[in-house]
């Protein structure tokens, strides 16, 4: 499986390149739109990608890939008018998040690189342009839509139009929040992982190999294999603290023992391209002692009665108390991770954890679940206790127990006509022209209509 992905990967990259050596010999204006052109290369960049990640063979995608291009050529051109623009740091977050996920999908920089026939920093310089141009799209798209707004009557205007027989079915709902106490390590306790990361640093210093130092020892699964090399990075892909130390040492150097959420490491840079590290390294995770999980389960356990006792909320509670940040900051409740967007606490019971729906499924809408141990999916281990909120049971969809869902439709459905709207006004007032290998894509039926008008 591995091998086929990595071929598949290989051909992507090939054909990308393939597609940039030949654009000067091949190229054609596919569209003109305003002032600014979309050049056919353009198309045949997406449509190579598309074919590299296993799609069939179908040449009327192409008729997308154009209509998405003409979409931010109309936005970025109105982006100058109502001087809408984007910083130089926002561009290069962008940039530097697509090369990470091309980097980690090509096995590495060095592959990447072939790949593209280019250095990252050559290839960094050749999309900066059409990021940018993205990237302030993007905003004024933003722009056209931010008063957007949906009433309560416009919410049941929307619902009362869905045909009875097309209302949505819901299975079985629940609203569940948790309170999470991780064990803390007292100072004393950390210095016997502090001491095993200082062992294998002394060890480094003399004489002895890191990479083998790293394979045999460290407990970071990603790179222990690869020597603990962690590959060319960014500030920005990096905890704070290994940040700092990485981009502070010179090549070669070693770094002193230093900690961060993962445990204690031990680091040496390899190489230093700009604002890109090379490092490897070598982790020591911290691991809960039966003293730190006692002093949690009693910490958890004191929380547990004061919200049973009503001398506390528990929404209070979990904002105060509770060491997950992905639901203390929302009264401790679970969002539907499924619809991130929406931040909707309903989840469909069949998308819950399966240990949380074993917990919930026992208990009834109001009721906290006793403090009990567990394992996240990062091997960590704490104390949690979990409230049912509410519980909802299969049914067609209704404004009283859905509306928070079908406002959300409803917004979009607005937001949509908005922006629909926006598009339909500005193709009339912009010089636009088309291909005729692309004027009878059923995609850009619009897009030829307002040229002939």
């Amino acid at each position: 499986m591995k091998k086929a992905l990595g071929i598949l990967i290989g051909l992507l990259f090939i054909t990308l390149a393939q597609v940039q050596a030949q654009k000067k010999s091949l190229d054609k204006i596919a569209a003109v739109v305003g002032g600014t052109i979309i050049l056919q290369s353009d198309i045949e960049m997406q449509y190579a990608q598309y074919l590299a990640q296993g799609n069939p063979e179908k040449q009327d995608v192409k008729c997308y890939f154009l209509q998405q291009l003409l979409t931010q050529k109309l936005l970025s051109q109105q982006a100058v008018i109502d001087s809408v623009s984007v910083t130089e740091a926002q561009v290069d977050d962008e940039i530097s998040r697509r090369l990470r996920t091309m980097i980690s999908r090509a096995g590495g920089q060095e592959r990447l690189e072939q790949f593209l026939n280019r250095s990252v920093l050559q290839y960094k310089d050749e999309i900066r342009p059409d990021i940018r141009e993205q990237l302030v799209a993007n905003k004024m798209q933003g722009k056209i839509t931010e008063n957007v707004g949906v009433t309560p009557l416009e919410v049941k205007r929307y619902f009362d139009a869905i045909p009875k027989d097309s209302l949505p079915y819901y299975n079985t709902e629940v609203e569940v929040g948790e309170i999470i106490v991780r064990p803390k390590l007292a100072k004393a306790e950390k210095e016997t992982f502090r001491d095993k990361a200082e062992v294998l640093r002394l060890r480094i210093k003399g004489g002895e190999d890191f990479a083998t130092l790293a394979r045999l020892y460290s407990q970071d699964p990603g790179s222990a294999r690869e020597g603990g090399d962690l590959g060319f990075t960014d500030r920005s892909s990096l905890v704070k603290e290994f940040a700092a130390m990485a981009f502070k040492l010179k090549p070669g150097e070693l770094s002193p023992v230093f900690e961060t959420e993962y445990g204690f490491h031990v680091l040496q840079v390899i190489e230093r391209r700009g604002e890109q590290v090379n490092v490897r390294h070598i982790l020591i995770k911290t691991e809960s002692t039966p003293a730190s999980l006692a002093r949690a389960k009693a910490h958890i356990d004191s929380i547990y009665n004061q919200v049973l006792s009503k001398k506390m909320n528990f929404s209070a509670a979990a904002s105060v108390y509770s060491d997950d940040n992905e639901t203390k900051y929302n009264g401790g409740m679970m969002l539907n991770a499924e619809n991130v967007q929406s931040r909707t606490t309903y989840i469909p019971t069949d998308k819950l954890d399966p240990q949380v729906f074993l917990t919930v499924d026992t208990m009834k809408v109001g009721d906290f679940s006793k403090p009990d141990i567990f394992t996240s999916q990062d091997g960590k281990q704490g104390y949690r206790f979990l409230y049912l909120k509410s519980k909802t049971g299969p049914h067609k969809a209704n404004l009283e127990q859905d509306y928070p869902k079908i406002k959300e439709v409803a917004f979009q459905d607005k937001t949509n006509r908005t922006i629909s709207e926006w598009f339909e006004k500005r193709r009339k007032t912009t010089y636009i022209k088309i291909d005729p290998e692309y004027q009878a894509c059923p995609s850009l039926k619009t897009w030829t209509t307002a040229i002939a008008n």
